[in-house]
C-alpha cells in the first residue's frame, strides 16, 4: 500500500481527483495518510474532513526558520509512514532538508508544458495570463519529481490542451484542469504505486 502525503494551499480540486481516482479504483493500492496546507482556511482541509483523512495546517511563518519548519514536515511524515507527497496546488518552496529527504518521492502538478511558462513567478492563473499573453496555441499540463529548482525536476506525465481564440485566464485554466491535470495526476500516481516509475540520471522512465 502507498501512503501518500497531499500537499494544498487553496480549493483543493486537484486533491479532489486524487481522492475520487482511489475510490473509483483508478489509483491502485495506494491510501492518503494526510492532507496538509500552510493556509488554515484552505478548502482542501473541508475536502480531506469529508473523507475522514487526517489533515492539518503548518504554516512556514510559525517557525524559526526554514530549517525547523522543513523538519517539522519530515517528522510529521515519518510519523505517518508517508511513502510519496503530492504536491498539488501547493504555494510553498519546500525547504532543502524536506527535498533532500524525501528524493524521488515528491512529485508536482504544474499548469503548462514545461519547460514552458514555468519557474520563478508561474503559478495559478498567471501562468494561463502568460500563455494568452504570448498567443501560444497549445497548453497543458505536466506532473514532475520535485528537486532543489523550480519546476525543474524530471518529467514524468504531461498533456497538451488547445489555447482558443476566445479564452480568457479563468477558463484556460478551468480546461487545463479537467482535461489536463486532474487526468494527469491520478495516472502518475497510479504508475508510482504500482512501480513503474524509475529515475535515473535525471530522466523519467515508465516500465510497461
Amino acid at each position: 500500500m502507498l501512503k501518500i502525503a497531499v500537499f494544498v494551499s487553496g480549493g483543493g480540486t486537484n486533491l479532489q481527483a486524487v481522492m475520487d481516482a482511489i475510490a473509483d479504483g483508478s489509483i491502485r493500492n495506494t491510501q492518503v495518510a494526510v492532507v496538509v496546507s500552510n493556509k488554515p482556511d484552505a478548502y482542501a482541509l473541508e475536502r480531506a474532513r469529508m473523507r475522514g483523512i487526517k489533515h492539518c495546517c503548518m504554516e512556514p511563518k510559525a517557525y524559526h526558520s526554514r530549517g525547523e519548519f522543513g523538519q517539522a514536515l519530515v517528522d510529521l511524515l515519518d510519523a505517518e509512514q508517508v511513502d510519496l507527497v503530492v504536491l498539488a496546488g501547493y504555494l510553498v518552496i519546500l525547504p532543502e532538508v524536506f527535498i533532500q529527504k524525501y528524493e524521488n518521492r515528491i512529485i508536482n502538478i504544474h499548469p503548462s508544458l514545461i519547460p514552458s511558462f514555468c519557474g520563478g513567478g508561474y503559478y495559478g492563473l498567471k501562468v494561463h495570463e502568460a500563455v494568452l499573453a504570448r498567443g501560444v496555441k497549445v497548453t497543458g499540463a505536466t506532473v514532475h519529481f520535485v528537486d532543489e529548482g523550480t519546476d525543474t525536476g524530471p518529467i514524468i506525465l504531461q498533456k497538451a490542451v488547445a489555447v482558443r481564440q476566445d479564452d480568457t485566464p479563468k477558463a484556460l485554466q478551468q480546461r487545463v484542469m479537467e482535461e489536463a491535470e486532474w487526468q494527469i495526476l491520478p495516472k502518475a500516481v497510479d504508475l508510482i504505486a504500482a512501480g513503474k516509475v524509475t529515475v535515473a540520471n535525471g530522466k523519467v522512465r515508465i516500465l510497461e
